[in-house]
């Protein structure tokens, strides 16, 4: 084998080992990251929808705004990255980042529910869709071999 052919190999090999393959859970991984979208466009404190939290124009407290922001980053953007690209790295990223998200989820409906009236359908929509992203990106990141 000549020294271009096995340097050509080598990097085929290097690609290949960056990359993941969803298969079937592509749908999946799609469905939650519009989930988490549609959940900015639905009510989270007071009847303000989430990308008004998200802007800071809404009366929620931090930990709502942190979540929403954290639901966003990682939820939505690095969730379709992800999908897009299929590097490992930003499946892992995701998974990391969606799980921070969700404790920051659970934190944010506990603080409404304990000072300003209970938290709104789009805060719960967006923990369920990026609890539903963490466990799958995670089980994407750990099956790399």
């Amino acid at each position: 084998m000549t020294p271009e052919t096995r340097a050509a190999m080598e990097d085929a090999e290097r690609s290949v080992q960056r990359r993941i393959d969803p298969g079937p859970r592509a749908m999946l991984f799609s469905v939650a990251v519009l989930a988490a979208v549609v959940a900015l466009l639905l009510p989270w404190v007071q009847g303000s929808p989430g990308w008004q939290v998200l802007a800071g124009t809404s009366p929620a407290g931090p930990l709502p705004t942190l979540f929403s922001w954290t639901l966003t980053a990682f939820g939505v953007a690095v969730s379709a990255a992800a999908i897009t690209t299929r590097l490992w790295v930003l499946a892992f990223a995701g998974a990391v980042g969606c799980g921070i998200s969700a404790v920051n989820g659970v934190w944010a409906i506990w603080s409404l529910q304990t000072g300003a009236g209970g938290p709104g359908w789009g805060v719960v929509l967006g923990l369920v869709a990026v609890l539903v992203l963490a466990f799958n990106w995670a089980g994407m990141a750990l099956r790399r071999s």
